[in-house]
């Protein structure tokens, strides 16, 4: 058997994906600390552990995502818009354009009908377009960040945002607060907020369906909500989209392996 390993650090959590002849056999996913070395040697043994090999048995090793440079023990690296691509082509391969939200940014790229990588767009600097300010205002509210989406489909009476800016959401959330604004009020306004930036963000390098959702900001269902009201059609959104990226990268490593 080949196995092959991908590896996932991202700014906020660190993910890893073990294959046995292309077939998922272990998964991986924990908080990526101050330590980005520490995450993946960590990610990479217990993913290890659980099927029960050594490091030794490893054929191929891709490591991606803010800082794949600290994965001493990978053999390559790749760019996590390629091997979001893979990752979802893997499965959905009617899909053709893709929006990751990540912690720090959000990034809307287009696939060709191989999984390749056509062309790519990053949010600004502002936080405001990225999954941070979802934590940002959970924080706000007192609710757990995997409540907010649940919570926001409650919502009767959606509160309009005047800003995408994370520092001025923050204070007008405060203020609307104390207005008495119901939380699941704000929670829906600020997911149609982020989501109108994010498709503001597909349309500049032009959408073409089928549309996926993936990164750690996918896992909300408010969001999803916000997003599909706003292309107006039903969007992909893998069962782990906060995965993709290191299912790629594992792929991409079977591939290398085999080469």
């Amino acid at each position: 058997m080949v196995y092959s390993l991908g590896i996932d650090i991202g700014s906020a959590f660190s993910k890893g994906i073990l294959l046995g002849d292309e077939k998922v056999l272990a998964s991986q996913a924990m908080p990526s600390g101050g330590d980005f070395k520490m995450a993946a040697d960590k990610i990479r043994k217990n993913l290890l552990d659980t099927v029960g090999i050594s490091s030794k048995d490893i054929s191929y090793t891709v490591a991606t995502g803010y800082g794949s440079k600290n994965v001493t023990f990978a053999d390559s690296l790749m760019t996590d818009l390629s091997c979001h691509g893979r990752g979802v082509f893997s499965s959905y391969p009617s899909v053709r354009t893709l929006v990751d939200v990540g912690d720090l940014y959000s990034k809307a790229f287009r696939i060709d009908g191989e999984g390749n990588l056509t062309n790519f767009l990053l949010s600004g600097k502002c936080a405001g377009g990225s999954g941070r300010i979802l934590l940002v205002i959970a924080k706000v509210l007192g609710v757990k960040v995997e409540d907010i989406g649940e919570l926001s489909l409650r919502s009767k009476k959606m509160v309009e945002f005047s800003t995408g800016c994370v520092v001025f959401a923050e204070s007008e959330a405060v203020s609307r607060l104390a207005e008495g604004v119901a939380k699941e009020d704000l929670l829906a306004g600020i997911h149609r907020a982020l989501a109108a930036q994010l498709v503001s963000l597909a349309e500049r390098i032009k959408i073409e369906k089928d549309l996926a959702l993936v990164g750690g900001g996918a896992r909300d269902s408010g969001l999803i909500k916000a997003v599909e009201d706003a292309v107006g059609y039903s969007i992909t959104v893998p069962p782990e989209p906060h995965m993709t990226a290191a299912i790629g990268a594992a792929i991409m490593a079977f591939e290398k392996a085999g080469a």
